[in-house]
């Protein structure tokens, strides 16, 4: 997904740094921006899949070649044997037998032939899987470095853009201060893991917002839900969209607090704390905050952490 801010920091300098118009672009790219950062989350989660692919096939690689090095020898034997034979194999042992033998001799060497017969069946299934795997394992390396490729790439595009999106504060604000003011209110009593959560949602106040941040010190808003909820011996992903997909989903009416509030078509996500507020890691250049679950955002629905 590309992402440019139109607006240059010379640009900016001709307008008022209290223009509505400028505010309003500031605004604009800022939520744009998220959308970028939470592409970029999801893109590293494919890639820790990717890697996790690549190690079980590695891993899987040595056993199947080990089998495959057996059944190897198995059939090296079948076939040293028939050269062995040549010509007087099987029919000769059954020619030279008697007939109080024959019967046996016939069983046996149908025996023989079904054994022989499973040893081939299983080389070359066995060189299929190893093939398989040795390909497999060839396309996931190739898609790896694909993705690490992309992955830095995304986040040189995203620097570049977060360092015209400050020009453009500072122009209009002035020197913006990353960190704010840790929470000093009363943190609400809240009982389990969601109580956990809550609390530790309620310590990262204060927190600047950065972009592929999961804490201790900084955060972007999937990274502040997942360090709360990790807090509590819960895992989620780092993304909204993805912490969405393993959410239960719930109505308004059911929200508690701990539950998940999510946006702006899932580009966001907040941690709810009660009273209509949540807390969340909104976009760069504004620390962690208490806000109003209307923050200005559309509201896509809402999630419970099993």
């Amino acid at each position: 997904m590309a992402f440019a801010i139109t607006l240059t920091a010379a640009q900016a300098a001709h307008a008022s740094p209290s223009s509505s118009d400028l505010t309003k672009q500031i605004n604009a790219a800022s939520s744009q921006l998220e959308v970028i950062v939470e592409s970029y989350n999801a893109m590293n989660i494919s890639l820790k899949a990717t890697e996790d692919e690549q190690k079980t096939l590695a891993a899987s690689l040595a056993p199947a070649k080990a089998a495959l090095a057996t059944a190897s020898a198995q059939v090296d034997t079948i076939a040293a044997t028939s050269y062995q034979q040549g010509r007087i194999g099987p029919m000769t042992a059954l020619l030279d037998a008697d007939q109080t033998s024959l019967i046996d001799r016939m069983s046996f060497l149908d025996l023989i032939q079904r054994s022989n017969q499973r040893d081939i069946t299983t080389y070359t299934e066995t060189t299929q899987t190893y093939g398989e795997r040795q390909a497999a394992l060839k396309t996931t390396q190739a898609k790896q470095a694909a993705q690490v490729q992309e992955l830095a790439a995304r986040r040189t595009k995203i620097e570049s853009d977060i360092k015209k999106l400050k020009a453009m504060r500072t122009t209009a604000y002035g020197s913006p201060t990353q960190a704010g003011h840790a929470y000093t209110g009363t943190i609400p009593n809240i009982s389990g893991s969601a109580g956990v959560a809550v609390r530790y949602a309620y310590n990262a106040v204060g927190s600047p917002y950065q972009f592929g941040a999961s804490g201790p010190k900084e955060y972007d808003c999937s990274g502040l839900t997942m360090a709360a909820w990790a807090a509590a011996g819960k895992s989620l992903p780092h993304n909204a969209a993805a912490q969405w997909g393993v959410v239960a989903h719930i109505s308004r009416s059911d929200l508690l607090a701990g539950d998940l509030v999510f946006y702006n078509n899932l580009a966001h996500v907040g941690i709810y704390v009660g009273n209509n507020q949540i807390i969340d890691a909104p976009r760069e250049g504004e620390p962690v905050d208490v806000r109003s679950i209307n923050r200005g955002m559309p509201i896509y629905g809402y999630g419970r952490v099993k």
